[in-house]
């Protein structure tokens, strides 16, 4: 089986800046890590891998600093790994994202099974993996909790409102994976070592068949207008006393309190 995983390289969320003009993300010099969500699909693929043969290639998009993640990937047990990396795909909302990786997947596959975390937590969308499948025109399956093989096919387990429900799937399709659906393992030293040396395939622009106004941020229909750091208003009492008078000293701040319309 020939499988791809899509991660992402996230700023460390304790170093987060942003550009005053285009109000995105500034990556460039930041301290990054692999999308904690990502580990998942990761090791899904992996242990399909076991069980099946085949290949599983890491896919990132991002600045030459992503290949970091890659070489974890590689560390894991991926066989091989591509970088989409162009100062044209700067910017990118979630629409021209998943459709460059669309196209990056397309000229590398095909892949029988295209896997994604749930989503990454530096946007919290999670429109990428069910991006790719509809730019793919592939079946997808959200919120997987589980894969087997059975009978000679897979099948997944969906988290849903109420309970799971088991389907059995039609290859190829993209999955994005939750954290319930396993426990990732550490980079075996053998992969360590092998990471250290290993080089990503690399994808530009000119190799997605993509103009430069389908991607990065003139490819974007959506943008960020306004940001804005939410102002806390809170103060607070320490209420003392026996029960009773705290009681008594509670009822009259709430009464007092101001409503939503401003009235007490």
């Amino acid at each position: 089986m020939n499988i791809a995983v899509c991660i992402k390289q996230v700023p460390d969320t304790t170093e987060l800046k942003l550009d005053p003009v285009t109000n995105t993300l500034i990556r460039e010099g930041v301290e990054s890590v692999l999308n904690p969500l990502d580990d998942f699909p990761l090791e899904a693929a992996l242990r399909l891998r076991e069980t099946l043969g085949g290949r599983v290639t890491a896919v990132t998009m991002g600045p030459p600093q992503a290949e970091d993640v890659l070489r974890k990937a590689v560390a894991m047990g991926a066989d091989a790994a591509i970088l989409a990396s162009d100062r044209a795909f700067a910017g990118s909302d979630t629409w021209a994202t998943s459709l460059t990786l669309a196209r990056v997947l397309e000229a590398a596959g095909p892949f029988d099974l295209i896997l994604c975390g749930k989503q990454a937590i530096d946007g919290d969308t999670a429109q990428v993996g069910p991006g790719i499948a509809a730019h793919l025109d592939l079946p997808q399956v959200t919120y997987v909790t589980a894969l087997r093989c059975r009978d000679g096919a897979l099948e997944v387990a969906r988290m849903m409102d109420a309970g799971t429900a088991w389907l059995r799937l039609r290859l190829p399709a993209v999955l994005t994976v939750l954290k319930d659906a396993n426990e990732p393992r550490l980079p075996s030293l053998a992969g360590r070592l092998r990471s250290l040396t290993f080089t990503p395939r690399r994808a530009a622009l000119a190799d997605t068949g993509l103009e430069p106004t389908q991607a990065g941020l003139e490819g974007s229909p959506t943008r960020v207008v306004r940001i804005a750091v939410p102002t806390v208003r809170r103060r607070q009492e320490r209420l003392e006393g026996d029960a009773a008078t705290v009681a008594a000293r509670l009822v009259s701040v709430l009464a007092t309190r101001p409503g939503p319309t401003g009235e007490a």
